[in-house]
């Protein structure tokens, strides 16, 4: 029997999610099934609906096109955090214009592709009765459930070429370079490619750190004859004892937006050690782009097993990275809790025996 998918992608964009909606549409059409892209995030269900029918023989160029052909949206009724990282549950009669929005469009179910935040949108939805499967998408790869999130090895891979540009700018200018990324309360991508790209210095949300510690390792750089330094700092890390360090004021219904700590660390750096020292803020040159091939991969794999779960009726559930296969787990287990960089973790000590100062 012939069956109708919604496709909603929200929260911040990335490379991939183009990616999972083509292997949704596809999955989807060998079964026979229809997939329906819902425009800008949940709102689209609503009336007026904003929808698009995915055919099939318009989904080749999405598997490396960046972005999202739908949309995506962080903001407005259908939002789940606020301040930092706070959850916040929807109105029940927002929910049930909701389910009605799926019923007038005779969805079967809804592919929801999303971080935390929306993630926790589709576990609301679950529990009020709405037909829903995850798919989980960051580049902070912090959502618990999954070894990996689609979007993280992408970001990662742009934050490790910038260290490759600016580690040569540094060494000819005897500089310090410090480079900001993007991480809000898991240093993930700080630290992957900090070891990718032989930062000296990584500082991450997970690990605070210590003026004098930073200095120390310039100043044994400088004794060993290295008179440059690259730091690569995650935008939620913050000096011992301090708060976060946020970019504007605090909107209703929405995350506190963080950034600038590279500006502040470059500042200090300057200070105490009378070196020339530059920042870069890396922003939304993470977000966009081309998929890695990690990623194109990946997010293939997430589609076709989402088409999968519904098939078999397994609703609430996330698709999930397991390491040797791609398997799925409640969306419950995933969303309300961070998967942060253990300070003890492998990565760590492997970044600690390079050489890295961790700033503590």
């Amino acid at each position: 029997m012939s069956k109708k998918i919604g496709i909603v992608t929200g929260g911040g964009d990335c490379p991939g999610l183009n990616t999972v909606i083509r292997a949704v549409a596809k999955s989807a059409a060998k079964r026979g099934w229809e997939a329906i892209g819902i425009y800008g995030g949940y709102e689209g269900l609503l009336e007026p609906h904003r929808i698009k029918t995915l055919h099939y023989k318009e989904l080749d160029g999405l598997l490396f096109r960046g972005g999202t052909i739908l949309g995506t949206a962080n903001r407005g009724r259908f939002s789940a955090k606020t301040g930092h990282g706070e959850g916040r549950r929807l109105p029940k009669d927002l929910l049930a214009d909701t389910q009605h929005g799926m019923e007038a469009l005779g969805l079967h179910a809804l592919v929801s592709i999303g971080g935390d935040g929306s993630l926790s949108i589709a576990q609301q939805m679950h529990e009020f009765g709405i037909p829903v499967i995850g798919v989980p998408k960051t580049i902070d790869n912090d959502l618990e459930g999954t070894l990996f999130t689609f979007g993280f090895d992408s970001a990662v891979a742009c934050a490790t070429d910038a260290l490759d540009r600016l580690r040569t700018t540094a060494e000819s200018h005897n500089r310090v370079l410090v480079l900001e990324v993007m991480g809000r309360y898991a240093g993930w991508i700080a630290l992957y490619a900090g070891v990718a790209g032989g930062a000296d210095v990584i500082l991450l949300p997970e690990v605070p750190f210590q003026y004098d510690s930073i200095c120390k390792k310039i100043r044994e750089r400088e004794d060993q004859g290295k008179h440059f330094t690259l730091v690569i700092v995650a935008e939620g890390a913050r000096e011992k004892d301090t708060e976060f360090v946020t970019s504007a004021g605090q909107e209703k219904n929405r995350e506190a937006r963080l950034g600038g700590i590279g500006a502040v660390v470059t500042a200090e750096i300057e200070k105490r050690t009378g070196k020339e020292v530059r920042n870069c803020v890396l922003g939304h040159l993470q977000r966009g782009g081309s998929p890695t091939t990690f990623d194109r991969v990946l997010c293939s794999m997430f589609g076709a097993h989402a088409v999968e779960l519904i098939a078999s009726g397994e609703f609430g559930r996330m698709v999930a990275f397991q390491g040797a296969s791609i398997g799925s787990v409640p969306i419950s287990e995933a969303v309300g809790r961070l998967k942060t960089v253990l300070p003890d973790g492998n990565l760590i000590r492997t970044a600690r025996a390079l050489g890295a100062s961790l700033g503590d």
